[in-house]
């Protein structure tokens, strides 16, 4: 086993730290403390003890971010943004095992709420940034670490919100650094695999009205809006979107085929294991059925029935997602469509990918990093908007029968202490090569 470093021991330290501090983002203005605020002054404070030179903003109370610069010794490289978010989705702490905010550490796994989404990384990065000052770590391009808040809730005061009223704070980034991928997935011969998210999908969502005539409960009508509704959202629950070949698939098959000695086609993942389904889900669109409305009394036949429906959608697919979800629930229902945030993709090529692999390759001799397409979304989507090239590279090496995408928004979330010790080595080496 390796020697735990001063700058893991650090990381951990900090990791546990910021789950300890509440952070919740319900998405509701209402019912959301200052735990980011807390957590982003937690970070700001310990940057500034190692001479950093920090920018907190706060754009509504509570709601702070914040980001510091090291230089590099290239100026004409770009730099590069680190970047996590300070924010956790909510806990029902009735169906947790230890404390969501305790931090505690059982048979050497770390329990709390952001253990992988994503107060790891926050730790590491952290670490790292103090280790780089005290130690006068010279990178070769410019790092940008960056600790957002509101990611949980689209970043509306978070990263979007520093895009588009602070954009000089990410003058001359042209790639960034954050989740959703680096975990292992076990390949034969007690080998890995660690997913590096070069792509994700879009995301929108959209309101689905049926229309029919308000009457008596006891006269069944023909234009019932409730059935019209249940059969459109039955439509969409039974429709298999294709697959569509993205480069990211291409590549993800081609690299993971390689290492695993197996054929991996896009039709066929059994040979996944536990990450079938998220594999699956970045090679079709997606809709699903999130909320329903309609009626108030048991005894009228409402007039309007609603469903909300959230819809994650490929590179290119924009217009044919609008016409296939429109053909699925026919001209009996009504479609208002929500914003689009269209999907970004990323060179499965880039030289950044190399400087994984390698980094990868000095603490996993045998592991493999395979490109993939991350099916949910990430601050990377707001930082596109200034031509900055995303990647999602969190390095987990865990036991094969740990699912780490399962931990995200899961009640008992958890990750090995030794994970975040191989993740702080990983990363430092990335930041340091990059």
């Amino acid at each position: 086993m390796t020697a735990v470093s001063p700058l893991e021991v650090e990381a951990l330290e900090f990791v546990r730290a910021l789950i300890r501090i509440d952070s919740v983002n319900t998405g509701d203005a209402a019912t959301i403390g200052d735990g980011e605020t807390r957590a982003a002054r937690f970070v700001q404070e310990r940057l500034e003890e190692v001479g950093y030179e920090t920018v907190l903003v706060e754009p509504r109370p509570g709601r702070a971010s914040v980001v510091a610069r090291l230089s590099g010794s290239d100026p004409d490289a770009g730099a590069l943004v680190a970047h996590a978010h300070l924010d956790v989705v909510p806990v029902e702490a009735e169906n947790w095992t230890h404390p969501p905010f305790g931090a505690e550490i059982h048979d050497g796994i770390l329990y709390g709420r952001g253990a992988v989404d994503m107060k790891d990384f926050a730790g590491m990065l952290l670490a790292i940034a103090r280790a780089f000052r005290r130690d006068g770590v010279v990178p070769r391009r410019d790092l940008i670490f960056a600790f957002f808040a509101d990611e949980e809730a689209g970043g509306v005061w978070g990263a979007r919100w520093l895009v588009e009223h602070r954009p000089e704070l990410f003058a001359g980034a042209t790639e960034a650094l954050s989740e959703v991928g680096g975990f292992s997935l076990p390949l034969p011969d007690d080998r890995r695999a660690y997913l590096l998210a070069t792509a994700e999908k879009g995301v929108t969502s959209a309101t689905l009205t049926a229309r029919g005539h308000a009457a008596h409960g006891s006269r069944p009508t023909a234009d019932n809006a409730v059935v019209r509704l249940a059969r459109a959202i039955a439509a969409i629950g039974a429709h298999r979107f294709p697959v569509v070949r993205t480069a990211t698939l291409e590549r993800f098959l081609e690299v993971y085929g390689r290492a695993s000695g197996r054929v991996v086609d896009g039709d066929e993942l059994d040979a996944l294991g536990f990450a079938a389904s998220l594999i699956d889900a970045g090679m079709r669109n997606t809709v699903s059925p999130t909320v329903l409305t309609a009626g108030g009394k048991t005894n009228v036949i409402p007039s309007t029935a609603s469903a909300r429906v959230d819809i994650r959608v490929l590179p290119g697919q924009d217009d044919a997602v609008r016409a296939e979800l429109s053909a699925l629930v026919g001209t009996d229902v009504d479609i208002a469509w929500d914003r689009m945030i269209s999907a970004i993709e990323s060179p499965v090529d880039a030289p950044l990918v190399d400087v994984v692999q390698t980094a990868v390759t000095a603490e996993d001799p045998h592991g493999t990093v395979v490109p993939y397409l991350l099916p949910a979304s990430t601050d990377n989507k707001h930082l596109a908007r200034l031509g900055i090239r995303g990647y999602g590279f969190v390095p987990l090496r865990v036991p094969a029968d740990f699912d780490v995408f399962g931990q995200f928004h899961a009640a008992d979330e958890c990750v090995p202490v030794e994970a975040v010790h191989f993740g702080t080595r990983v990363t430092a080496r990335i930041l340091r090569e990059a």
